[in-house]
């Protein structure tokens, strides 16, 4: 895993250089890799099922969009800003997630985002309803460099941005409260037993995931500028989720391969059968359980264990 991750990032520059026009698309990959790197904290790493997470990406992408429509223009303030508000949305939610059962959990975020993505339609009038949000002007990085109209300041930004929060997520997972939160999602009485807090480490652990997939709704908000309703739609929740899957839940690395592998399928796919390409995603992903689950990380992992005892 530590290989691919290494080799993640020169790879993706080398396209960016090797393929200029490409850079929209290479953002949408970052930003999404970001928001299943989110989810995987919480789902592969703390083991709470969600299953909606787009509240908090929809939550980052209306603060960051609604910081901008009113004047506060400076990006990299908005995604604190955004960062700050979802991790406090995340641990107000985690006590009605975390005491609950698998199934709670699902209803409980479900719902949360339903009524968020209900409320953004409704509240037309500071959100923009089904129109969006119009209006944004983001100033320039460090007031230097602008958002230009070929997308290389959005992809340089998004690319630093989403490389720093990996890596200190990385770091994060690889701490003892990181191994805690493994211990929790693999044996909760027996942390318990031995004096972990646990309840305190999921709320945590779900304030940090809703802290990134904030930042990855206003990284999308900021480099495109608009924020549409589909921000916060179940649709997004599932998309998330299918990148997980297919990358492999609780390696991190995985999310943002699944990421890419998602986009580059759904973008091919569409061209090809534009009404039916959902129907190829899903024989995509049938193949991956068939293939005994743990997406492109599991497979690597069973593949360098079997070079290990050959």
């Amino acid at each position: 895993m530590k290989r691919l991750a290494a080799g993640f990032w020169p790879v993706v520059a080398l396209v960016a250089w090797l393929l200029p026009d490409s850079l929209p698309i290479l953002t949408q990959m970052l930003i999404m890799g970001l928001f299943a790197v989110s989810l995987d904290l919480a789902l592969g790493v703390a083991g709470i099922l969600t299953i909606g997470h787009a509240a908090f990406f929809g939550m980052g992408a209306y603060v960051a969009g609604l910081l901008a429509v009113h004047g506060w223009s400076e990006p990299l303030s908005g995604l604190l800003i955004a960062a700050m508000v979802c991790a406090c949305m995340g641990y107000l939610l985690a006590w009605l997630v975390v005491p609950g059962s698998d199934l709670s959990r699902l209803m409980i975020t479900a719902a949360v985002g339903l009524l968020l993505g209900e409320a953004a339609r409704q509240f037309s009038s500071i959100t923009g309803g089904a129109d969006g949000l119009l209006g944004m002007e983001v100033g320039p990085v460090f007031g230097r460099f602008e958002f230009d109209l070929f997308g290389l300041t959005a992809f340089l930004y998004s690319f630093v941005v989403v490389l720093i929060l990996f890596y200190a997520t990385r770091r994060v997972v690889k701490s003892p409260f990181g191994i805690s939160l493994a211990g929790i999602r693999q044996n909760p009485q027996r942390m318990l037993a031995l004096g972990v807090p646990v309840a305190l480490r999921l709320r945590q652990a779900f304030a940090f995931s809703g802290a990134l997939a904030g930042v990855a709704g206003a990284l999308l908000a900021q480099t495109t500028q608009f924020v549409g309703v589909d921000v916060l739609s179940f649709e997004r929740s599932a998309e998330v989720l299918i990148m997980l899957v297919l990358g492999g839940a609780g390696h991190l690395t995985g999310a943002l391969v699944g990421a890419v592998i998602y986009t580059l399928i759904q973008d091919q796919l569409a061209v090809f059968s534009p009404q039916y390409w959902m129907l190829g995603m899903g024989v995509l992903l049938v193949a991956v359980a068939l293939g005994g689950g743990g997406g492109l990380a599991g497979l690597l992992l069973r593949l360098s264990r079997t070079r290990e005892y050959s």
